[in-house]
């Protein structure tokens, strides 16, 4: 028999639906509530709202778990790469050897951006900010390929734009790059794998060679593989609510690539990094900073540590430790930085005050540390989580095409003027 909740409201009872996912999570239908009784909900942030049914991303915070697809993301980091993860998230099931063969052959086949994007490239400042060249170059793919805008195109047209998006991603971004520290850009090489072909156009020069780490490779595999999706986040939301308004892929995606932008959202990584300069400017006293932590009359927060959703640990912070372990023995950096930071660690994971409150090391902790030490500037952490995320949003995007959602359209709880008389500007006060 359907389970469903009772409201009662002006004296008048209301039935809605409880609607049960797979993993037991379950919600009140209030699709119909506003017609049959004139209210609406009010949830500021949608913290409380399910916005779609999906099949993509399961979480739960409570209990640590974290899968794609039904698949723990504990096997995929350790048996997986990013583009086996990307064509699952898409496309619903692992593929056969075949099937990623194939993928990875056309992607590599899409690796180079139009020519007249460099003009493009070439318009920014050194000064502009990685995310916004990104974004940007995302949107104008639409004007390369104006056939994405089609909102009826055909199954095998979607396919196209998104191995091409996932393609030209990784040279936009490499490109970005190096637009900022003005050196010349290097085009993809195609017998690479997709993440070391990222690193050859980040870090090499035409006057040289530039050996390629297998360390490195590897974690940065894992790095992406764990921020392909995240659920109903800000920016997937974004992109799922400009796609229900029929927007192409290239826009959709460059809405999402703006809210990961906010440092609210994208931007923890870059914080941590941050907060390890501030404290290296103070002397390098963690035991300083650490107090500072503990003293609720201090605003200071330490970065990188606890989590809005996970409540009692990060299933993505495990498995990237040991991979920025691995990235930092095999480069051998000496950094006072990430001494500063392996202090840090060690506190949050034996100290009292912060294993009570849950405060451990998270993925942007580790993610932070392992951009560091490759070379990454801070100002590009956020672009590696967007190109992580992005075959989560494609994923979402295709979902939402798939089902042929409704437009989103919120509702709100208006709280200004009553109806008033227009006062001609000689009568105002």
């Amino acid at each position: 028999m359907a389970e469903n909740a009772e409201i009662i409201l002006d004296g008048k009872s209301y039935s809605l639906p409880v609607v049960e996912g797979t993993e037991q999570e379950k919600a009140f239908d209030i699709g119909k509530l506003r017609d049959q009784s004139g209210y609406v909900t009010l949830d500021s942030g949608y913290k409380n709202t399910g916005a779609t049914k999906s099949a993509i991303t399961f979480l739960d915070g409570e209990e640590g778990i974290l899968r794609y697809r039904g698949y723990p993301i504990e096997q995929l980091a350790e048996h997986s790469n990013f583009m086996e993860v990307a064509y699952l998230l898409i496309y619903g099931k692992l593929p056969t050897q075949q099937e990623i063969t194939d993928f990875n052959s056309q992607i590599s086949r899409h690796t180079l951006v139009h020519e007249d994007m460099r003009k493009i490239f070439d318009g920014f400042p050194s000064s502009a900010h990685p995310m916004g060249i990104l974004s940007s170059l995302v949107s104008a793919l639409t004007a390369f390929y104006p056939e994405s805008l089609d909102p009826n195109q055909s199954e095998e047209e979607m396919n196209l734009n998104i191995k091409r998006l996932i393609a030209k991603i990784s040279t936009i971004a490499a490109w970005s790059y190096k637009n900022s520290v003005g050196h010349p850009v290097n085009y993809p090489k195609n017998k690479l794998d997709y993440v070391s072909n990222f690193l050859h156009m980040m870090f090499a020069f035409p006057t040289e060679d530039y050996d390629i780490n297998p360390v490195v490779v590897n974690a940065l595999n894992k790095l992406l593989i764990l921020h392909a999706d995240h659920e109903q986040n800000c920016s997937t939301s974004t992109v799922r609510m400009v796609g229900s308004a029929n927007a192409s892929l290239y826009s959709s995606v460059s809405a999402g690539i703006c809210a990961l932008w906010g440092p609210l959202h994208g931007g923890a990584n870059q914080e941590v990094i941050e907060m390890l300069e501030e404290i290296k400017a103070d002397g390098g006293n963690t035991d300083k900073w650490l107090a500072k932590a503990k003293d609720k009359n201090d605003p200071f927060r330490l970065m990188g540590f606890g989590h809005r959703v996970y409540k009692n640990f990060d299933p993505r912070a495990k498995i990237i430790k040991k991979a920025a372990d691995d990235v930092l023995s095999a480069l051998g950096i000496d950094d006072p930085i990430l001494e500063i930071a392996k202090k840090l660690e060690e506190a949050a994971l034996t100290d009292p005050y912060f294993v009570e409150r849950k405060l451990y090391p998270n993925v942007d902790f580790y993610s932070g540390i392992i951009y560091r030490a490759i070379g990454i500037p801070t100002d590009m952490f956020t672009v590696m989580f967007a190109m992580g995320r992005l075959p989560g949003w494609i994923a979402q995007w295709k979902e939402l095409r798939e089902n042929k959602e409704p437009i989103g359209r919120p509702r709100q709880i208006y709280v200004g003027e009553t109806e008033r008389n227009y006062t001609p500007i000689s009568e105002r006060a």
